[in-house]
């Protein structure tokens, strides 16, 4: 799995116009789903999420986390984060995981998510979605569950 994760003030997902997803503070995830991928990747990934130190604590030290503060998720399924361009300019989604299996995953992850204790939103899987949000900081963390960066 990977996940672009960015600290936001206040994002949402709309669908046709219609808003699907809505959060204040908090953080956006754009989640993608890879061949081969597990649940226990999911957990992996979602425990590495809610744990994050990327909220400024009372000395403006970035030592919370999205639980500590109070703050929402808003997960959003991206398979183009699975976009190969190494060979050439239009990408390839060979490594992006089967539709089926990536509705499981993203929607495991979106309960593991809730589990954690936090409000969580999500888009619309396998929708065109228009992403608006307003990055805090900015804040933007990438994340893959192979440690590839």
């Amino acid at each position: 799995m990977r996940a672009v994760v960015q600290r936001v003030s206040r994002c949402r997902v709309t669908v046709k116009g219609v808003v699907v997803g809505e959060i204040g503070a908090g953080l956006l995830v754009l989640l993608g789903v890879g061949k081969g991928d597990t649940e226990a990747v999911a957990d992996y990934l979602a425990d590495k999420i809610m744990g994050l130190r990327i909220f400024e604590d009372a000395a403006e030290k970035m030592n919370l986390s999205v639980v500590d503060t109070g703050g929402a998720v808003l997960v959003v399924s991206q398979f183009t984060l699975y976009g190969d361009v190494r060979r050439g300019k239009r990408p390839s989604f060979d490594g992006a995981a089967r539709p089926d299996e990536a509705r499981r995953l993203y929607e495991y992850f979106v309960a593991k998510i809730r589990a954690a204790g936090a409000t969580c939103a999500t888009g619309e899987f396998q929708a065109m979605m228009d992403v608006e949000l307003v990055n805090a900081g900015p804040v933007t963390i990438l994340l893959d569950s192979e440690k590839a960066f």
